[in-house]
């Protein structure tokens, strides 16, 4: 379903990819002007840091809803072209031919929340120290945004969950929002040979059986 756009200013802004150097000093530019500002970053730049790399041509960051529009002019303030996307859900901004997606709600009304500021870690990517969800977050949000459209998400959660020890408790507490979802992934990664933590599985899957009775 096409979601409305709602044009705030738009002057130079693409989404075609830029070079490395473009890349890491917008996103420099974006930490070092949100400051103090309770916010993640999400996505490919996480997906990456977290080791699986790939190619992205922008910038999520997740905040709390309340503070998405201060987020957007802040941005702006700082020379970047912006758009008042779809208030529901996300922003966007431009610099350089960098985009950056001001998202404040992920698929089956995640938003971001105390439990999520207090993971967060500074994590060096492209030499800037960025302030990323923890993987158990990113593997969760990536669970639920897969689709036919975009499937990498999959992948980039696969990724994260072969290279990284997991507090399977907390991704339990995440999943709650979406389980099957979550245990679809985790199913996944077993019959590909990627270790998953059986007892966790075991437990979630008795969460969503005691939600059949």
């Amino acid at each position: 379903m096409a979601h409305d756009r709602v044009p705030l200013v738009r002057r130079a802004g693409g989404t075609t990819g830029s070079d490395d150097a473009a890349f890491a000093d917008v996103l420099r530019t974006v930490v070092a002007a949100l400051g103090d500002m309770p916010f993640g970053v999400l996505g490919g730049v996480a997906s990456a840091a977290y080791g699986r790399p790939r190619w992205t041509k922008d910038i999520d960051v997740f905040c709390r809803a309340d503070d998405a529009r201060c987020v957007l002019d802040i941005l702006e303030r700082h020379e970047f072209d912006v758009e008042l996307t779809n208030p529901t859900w996300i922003y966007k901004a431009w610099r350089h031919d960098v985009l950056v997606d001001v998202i404040f709600k992920v698929k089956s009304e995640v938003y971001f929340d105390n439990a999520m500021l207090e993971r967060i870690r500074r994590v060096e990517f492209e030499g800037v120290e960025i302030p990323i969800l923890a993987p158990e977050d990113i593997v969760v949000t990536k669970a639920i945004a897969g689709d036919e459209e975009s499937p990498w998400h999959w992948y980039d959660a696969l990724g994260i969950i072969a290279v990284n020890e997991l507090d399977w408790d907390y991704l339990l507490e995440r999943a709650r929002k979406s389980p099957n979802r979550v245990i679809s992934l985790l199913h996944y990664a077993i019959s590909i040979d990627i270790p998953v933590s059986m007892s966790a599985l075991r437990r979630l899957h008795e969460s969503v059986m005691a939600s059949w009775e």
